[in-house]
């Protein structure tokens, strides 16, 4: 481990960007060429030859697929990337979610084949509610059957961007070579065995339709952007200039996506993709101030290094070198010895050791600044989600969304003296990824251990045995069911009275129960008079929260319903908070019993392409997994079939579409949330 001297970087030279894609669309090898044409690494990693420098870990290697996202800096033309690799899998979408609420900027890397993948098109929603501006790189552009313009229709139809190409091909499929650079109106060429591009005019054959392309960029543009529609009524034409800050512009908006296009694996088309991350996303200081908030205020603060220091927390692992908390820094700075506050474990931290983290190596820091991405030792309470800051300017940062567990198994050691090393190990598990979540069940004493699909469960068993050595068994995983109301109950009365000596309680509630359009839960008081006052009304409310951790069918919660608290009556001495909120819980639990009430499962969205001559069987099998064909579209040779299925009948569900196809099948999956159960499910 070297010492790296502090950074010198201005604010306004830094990129905090993301690499997003579907599971195979190659944002890892762009990563590579990034690292590799930056002169980070001195050799070209490929996935396939498990060489790639963020997918380090073992697991990634063998399954090739990016699991874990991986922090990384390189540097480009006087400006520092900080880059994160994502997960394209949908088992691991919340490491993107994490991710994304750290970035200032995203690469979305799409396949010019297959266009807006079904993960794809999550990631980018995810990406919408961040506000992260984004930039296009259509890649693998050198595949049988890839064509720029149909990959473009599908991220205009499917994601509903303004999408502004400023790149043409040269050649097609296996003889795609270069691209014409429609800002500057040159060809940039590349060749087997050279890393650089060769400048030269636009070819003779692609010089009409380059021209239009660039009349139809300008066109677009001119559309979006005020000042560019001036320039193109005075002269009927945009400049170069114009075009770029016009881009500019609206890229940090979010009006507009800047496209670009080529091949990663045969490193052509980076170099101007670099280019366009230094031109078109924005550094910290361009972003808005961070806002938070304490003691009920709401508070910002600027990306300044002179400012009280402020950053979240986005991602906590154990390595051989200690216990490594991700920090996004958004104002401030902090150096080794620092004494930081975390509010939320409401206890000071002191920094041990500041790194600048190149995937799986680390570089010392002296110290970090507003808008460093780092990772620091030393903090033992900080989680993903936590705020750190100035003691004596505290402030509490928004944490990342953490999605709901779908699928669960019970798990054990297999010897009984590995029951302790194992709970250690399921507990480091759960810290350092919050879409796990570990419990105990109360009727069978089993340990259940919860996440997001079958993949990410089989990887977090997989690394414990790696990491610790303990064989575990894995009991057949469950789904995490819910419970709705299909129709409710009016004036629904509860007594809670207690008399045991000393205080009493009461409390007298009157409830309507009703169902909502869609999940969550609505509480409203149509109380008049005064008979029930205002802080016990809130004490029902609490109370009626804690009745929907467990429903009348199968004891899972309960969501979609709305409660109008009608009525009710106090006793001048014996009412309290306690009371009304006891009387919430359990008159809501009564009346959810004299309700109609439906068992939902987890339903996804499956996207399966197989070979055309294994269309019959895969919809065949498809309906035996009671799932609901929604959508098909036919290729050369190929076919892609869309359907919704309940999550319960997909597990081993890949094993049966290699065996059905010859391992020509090939499928995704995305949640689209709940549908009622048909009675015959058995959930116990």
């Amino acid at each position: 481990m070297r010492t790296e001297r502090p950074l010198t970087t201005p604010l306004s030279a830094v990129r905090n960007l993301g690499i997003l894609a579907h599971v195979d669309a190659g944002k890892t090898t762009v990563t590579e060429r990034f690292l590799y044409l930056t002169g980070t690494t001195h050799r070209r990693g490929e996935v396939h030859d498990g060489t790639t420098v963020t997918d380090f870990d073992p697991q990634e290697r063998d399954r090739g697929i990016t699991i874990f996202a991986a922090a990384v800096t390189c540097a480009w033309d006087g400006h520092r990337i900080n880059l994160i690799d994502t997960p394209g899998h949908v088992d691991f979408a919340d490491e993107v979610e994490r991710s994304l609420r750290v970035l200032d900027g995203a690469v979305a890397v799409f396949d010019a084949v297959a266009g807006v993948e079904p993960q794809s098109e999550s990631v980018w929603r995810q990406a919408d509610r961040y506000g992260v501006p984004r930039i296009a790189f259509v890649n693998k552009l050198d595949r049988t059957g890839a064509d720029l313009d149909t990959a473009v229709a599908s991220l205009r139809e499917r994601l509903h961007p303004a999408p502004l190409v400023v790149q043409l091909p040269i050649g097609t499929e296996a003889g795609f070579t270069g691209v014409v650079d429609l800002l500057r109106m040159r060809a940039l060429v590349w060749t087997d065995g050279d890393d650089t591009a060769q400048e030269l005019p636009v070819p003779d054959d692609l010089l009409e339709e380059a021209g239009r392309r660039r009349r139809l960029l300008e066109e677009a543009v001119a559309e979006l952007h005020p000042g560019a529609l001036e320039e193109f009524y005075d002269g009927s034409a945009l400049s170069a200039e114009t075009l770029r800050a016009a881009l500019r512009d609206l890229t940090r908006t979010g009006e507009g996506v800047v496209v670009l296009c080529g091949s990663a694996y045969r490193n052509r088309g980076i170099e101007p993709l670099l280019d366009a991350v230094v031109a078109y996303l924005p550094s910290p200081s361009d972003v808005p101030a961070v806002r938070g908030t304490y003691d009920g205020g709401a508070q910002e603060r600027a990306a300044d290094p002179h400012l009280p220091f402020s950053a979240l927390a986005f991602k906590v692992s154990a390595t051989a070198t200690g216990r490594l908390t991700y920090l996004r820094i958004y104002s401030g700075t902090i150096e080794k010895g620092d004494t930081v506050w975390d509010p939320g474990a409401r206890r000071t931290e002191r920094i041990g050791r500041i790194l600048r983290v190149q995937a799986d190596r680390h570089e010392r820091l002296d110290r970090a600044v507003a808008g460093d991405i780092v990772a620091v030792i030393g903090l033992r309470s900080a989680r993903a989600g936590s705020t750190l800051c100035a003691p004596d300017a505290p402030l509490v940062l928004e944490p990342p969304a953490v999605a709901d567990p779908v699928v669960s198994v019970a798990v054990e050691a297999r010897r009984s003296t590995d029951t302790d090393r194992l709970t250690s190990a399921l507990a480091r598990l759960a810290e350092e990824d919050p879409s796990l979540t570990v419990r105990t069940d109360g009727e069978t004493g089993q340990t259940v251990l919860s996440g997001m699909g079958e993949l990410h469960l089989e990887v977090a068993v997989e690394k414990i045995r790696r990491a610790t050595g303990v064989e575990v068994a894995v009991g057949r995983p469950r789904v995490a069911h819910r419970e709705t109301v299909v129709r409710g109950v009016s004036g629904h009365v509860f007594r809670h009275v207690k008399q045991d000596g000393g205080a009493g309680q009461f409390a007298h509630v009157v409830l309507d129960v009703e169902p909502l359009d869609g999940p969550g839960f609505e509480f409203r008081s149509a109380v008049v008079g005064g008979r029930v006052p205002q802080e016990y009304v809130r004490s029902v409310e609490a109370g009626c929260r804690d009745a929907l951790t467990e429903g009348p069918i199968g004891g899972f919660p309960v969501t979609g319903l709305r409660v109008t608290l009608a009525d009710g009556a106090t006793h001048v001495k014996d009412s309290s908070e306690q009371a009304f909120r006891t009387a919430g819980r359990l008159g809501l639990r009564e009346a959810l019993r004299a309700c109609t009430t439906v068992l939902l499962e987890p339903v996804v969205e499956v996207t399966v392409t197989v070979p055309e001559d294994a269309v019959g069987g895969v919809l065949g099998d498809l309906a035996a997994r009671r799932g609901r064909v929604t959508g098909s579209t036919a290729r050369t040779g190929s076919a892609t079939v869309t359907a919704t299925v309940p999550l319960a009948e997909l597990f081993g569900y890949a094993t049966r579409l290699r065996s059905r196809t010859q391992g020509r099948g090939t499928f995704t999956a995305r949640p689209t949330g709940y549908a009622p159960a048909p009675a015959a499910v058995t959930v116990r």
